[in-house]
């Protein structure tokens, strides 16, 4: 069946958006149909990160009623899909977040995962994303200020009636300074789907227009995104291949 999965934070620049394009890139990458929306209208970064910064339709003309779903969707040549949200500000007037949820119940029927990229905060965007969602996953940085707005965000979403499907914490350098991934779970009560180490490769790829996990498909940024995206689409059996010299050298 079908799921609506919505990528949200409680702040920004904790990874949401590579998180949201990797993850439904690693999903594609197990043959399943995927449909990336950048729900951020305010500032979008999805077509950024694909090498569709512009382009002729995007979601906002659909909230304006100006254009069909359909329309505003690409794909990628990896076959991920995605729906990129304008980057001109003009395009801002006259967006009817109020459509996002009936954009959400369409794209169900073209995809087997849809991601929502979200606002980060928990302004209208962001509410209207999780709204628009069956579940959402919260990113955070293994940091005290990072954990307590994911713990708020958590809170708005269960007062919403919606649901957290758990945490993926990124950016982990492995200092002593941050938080363990015990304490975060304790603090939030709420499954940890995986840990993304800190990786220079991030800005590789987005300089290379494309998702980590097709650049860099080794790092161990990809096989930490693939082996939550294999735990999110039911393959519990998944493990990642690590050949004799990686095990040697690291």
């Amino acid at each position: 069946m079908a799921k609506i999965i919505t990528i949200t934070s409680g702040k920004g620049g904790v990874g949401k958006t590579t998180t949201a394009i990797n993850l439904g890139a690693a999903l594609n990458s197990f043959g399943k149909e995927v449909i990336i929306l950048d729900a951020n209208l305010t500032t979008p970064n999805v077509g950024l990160h694909f090498g569709a910064p512009i382009v002729p339709i995007t979601l906002n003309h659909v909230l304006q009623g100006r254009a069909k779903i359909a329309e505003a969707l690409y794909e990628h040549p990896s076959g991920t899909k995605i729906i990129p949200s304008s980057l001109s500000i003009k395009e801002l007037k006259n967006v009817d977040l109020a459509g996002l949820k009936e954009i959400g119940k369409k794209l169900k029927k073209m995809a087997d995962f849809v991601i929502l990229d979200s606002a980060a905060g928990l302004g209208q965007e962001a509410l209207a994303a999780i709204e628009s969602g069956e579940e959402s996953i919260i990113i955070t940085n293994p940091e005290i200020t990072a954990v307590t707005d994911a713990l708020k965000t958590s809170k708005i979403i269960e007062q919403m009636g919606g649901e957290v499907k758990g945490v993926i914490v990124t950016r982990v350098k492995g200092l002593k300074t941050e938080m363990p991934i015990a304490s975060i779970r304790d603090m939030l009560e709420l499954p940890i789907l995986g840990v993304i180490p800190e990786d220079n490769r991030v800005q590789e790829a987005l300089v290379m227009k494309d998702a980590l996990i097709h650049t860099h498909p080794k790092s161990r940024s990809s096989r930490a995104y693939r082996t939550i995206a294999a735990r999110i689409s039911g393959n519990s059996n998944y493990k990642e291949r690590i050949s004799f010299w990686e095990r040697i050298f690291g």
